[in-house]
C-alpha cells in the first residue's frame, strides 16, 4: 500500500501549500503559498525537516483524516480543536499517526489557518516549480472527501513529541507598514488618521485580500482613482473607492489601480492572515532601518526555532501505544539505592 493520506472529511477551502512561485510576476502569477509562512517554518522545526515541503492548508475548520502507513505529523498555525482516535491531541506540536488510525481536526479556537504536516511533506505534483495550490490562477484545487494525497519519504527523522511555545498572532494586533511610491499622495493628516485608526477585520477575506473596516469614516488619496494601473506585491494596502482599506494577500493579483498608502512587512503579514473576522488591526509606519532590522530578525527567530523545541508531556491515560514507548533507560537489581 502506498504511503498517504486519505481525507474522509474536508473542511471549506482546505489545499495543499508551500512556499508558493516566487518570481512570476513577469507571467502574471502572484507568489502565492501558504497564507502564513511562519506556521510552514514551525512544521518543519517540528518534524525537522525543509520548511520547502507542502503541507495542508485548512481555512477555519479542519477535516478527518487517515493515514496507510505510520507517519509523523505536526499541527501549526490557527489552534484547532483535535483528537486522535478520540484522545485529544496538542496543538503547535508533533505526533505519531499510525496506519489506520483517524485523525479528526474541528474548527479553529482562534486565527483562521491551521496547518497539518507530515514528516515527508505531502508529494503532489509540481507545477511550475512548486506543489502548492494557487486557488485565483487555476492552479491545483480545494481539497475534497475521498482525496488520497501522497506522502513523501520521511528521511529526516523517525522521533515524534515535540512542541513549541505557543505564538499571539492569532487575535489581530498593531502590524507594521513602510511607506511606498504612492504614500505622498495622502495628505499628511489622512496618513496620521489611519495610523491611529484601529480597524475591524471584515469577514469578506481570503487568500486574495482582507478587508479592514475603519472606525470612522475612509481614507482617500489627492489622486484619487486616477492611478495607472502598476505592479502589487503581498502587503500592499490598497484603499478603495469607498475608502476602505483593502491588504493584498498571498494570491493577490499581480497589477492594480487603486492608490497604496503603504506595504505591509512581510513578516507581520501572517499576524492579518491570521485574524479572525471581527479582530482589532492596527497600522504602525516605520522607517526603511527599522523595517529592514524587523525582517532580519524576523528570519533569525525562524532558524532559531528548533532550539525552541521541547518535549511533550503527554497523559499516559491517553496513549493507546503506550507499550511502544521506552518509559524505562536501563535495569537494576531492585535492591540498590539511589
Amino acid at each position: 500500500m502506498s504511503r498517504a493520506l486519505i481525507l474522509h472529511r474536508a473542511g471549506p477551502a482546505m489545499s495543499v501549500q508551500d512556499r508558493g512561485r516566487p518570481g512570476q510576476l513577469a507571467l502574471g502569477l502572484s507568489r502565492g503559498g501558504a497564507a502564513d509562512r511562519m506556521a510552514l517554518a514551525e512544521g518543519a522545526a517540528l518534524l525537522g525537516q525543509g520548511d520547502d515541503l507542502a503541507a495542508i492548508e485548512m481555512a477555519a475548520m479542519g477535516g478527518v483524516f487517515e493515514a496507510t502507513e505510520d507517519m509523523r505529523i505536526a499541527l501549526t498555525g490557527a489552534p484547532m480543536r483535535a483528537a486522535l482516535e478520540g484522545a485529544p491531541l496538542m496543538w503547535g506540536a508533533s505526533h505519531w499517526l499510525r496506519a489506520g488510525q483517524r485523525l479528526e481536526i474541528g474548527p479553529a479556537l482562534s486565527g483562521v489557518y491551521g496547518y497539518l504536516h507530515v514528516g515527508g511533506g505531502f508529494a503532489v505534483p509540481e507545477v511550475l516549480g512548486a506543489r502548492g495550490a494557487h486557488l485565483a490562477a487555476g492552479i491545483g484545487a480545494v481539497l475534497e472527501q475521498g482525496a488520497r494525497l501522497s506522502v513523501g519519504p520521511d528521511a529526516e527523522g523517525k522521533e515524534a513529541g515535540f512542541t513549541l511555545p505557543a505564538d499571539d498572532r492569532f487575535a489581530g494586533g498593531t502590524v507594521r507598514a513602510v511607506a511606498g511610491p504612492q504614500t505622498r499622495m495622502f495628505p499628511q493628516d489622512e496618513i496620521a488618521r489611519f495610523e491611529a485608526a484601529s480597524f475591524t477585520r471584515d469577514p469578506r477575506g481570503n487568500r486574495m485580500g482582507v478587508r479592514l473596516i475603519p472606525e470612522g469614516e475612509g481614507f482617500h488619496a489627492e489622486a484619487g482613482l486616477s492611478i495607472l494601473s502598476e505592479v502589487v506585491v503581498p502587503g500592499d494596502i490598497q484603499i478603495t473607492g469607498n475608502g476602505t482599506a483593502m491588504v493584498l494577500m498571498a494570491e493577490g493579483q499581480t497589477t492594480g489601480g487603486y492608490p497604496r498608502i503603504g506595504t505591509i512587512l512581510p513578516c507581520d503579514l501572517p499576524r492579518v492572515a491570521q485574524a479572525p473576522p471581527g479582530a482589532t488591526l492596527r497600522v504602525r509606519f516605520v522607517e526603511r532601518p527599522e523595517a529592514l532590522e524587523a525582517e532580519q530578525a524576523a528570519q533569525a527567530a525562524r532558524r532559531a526555532l528548533s532550539g525552541r523545541l521541547t518535549r511533550l508531556v503527554r497523559d499516559p491515560r491517553d496513549m493507546r501505544d503506550l507499550l511502544s514507548y521506552q518509559l524505562i533507560g536501563g535495569v537494576t537489581a531492585g535492591d540498590t539505592e539511589g
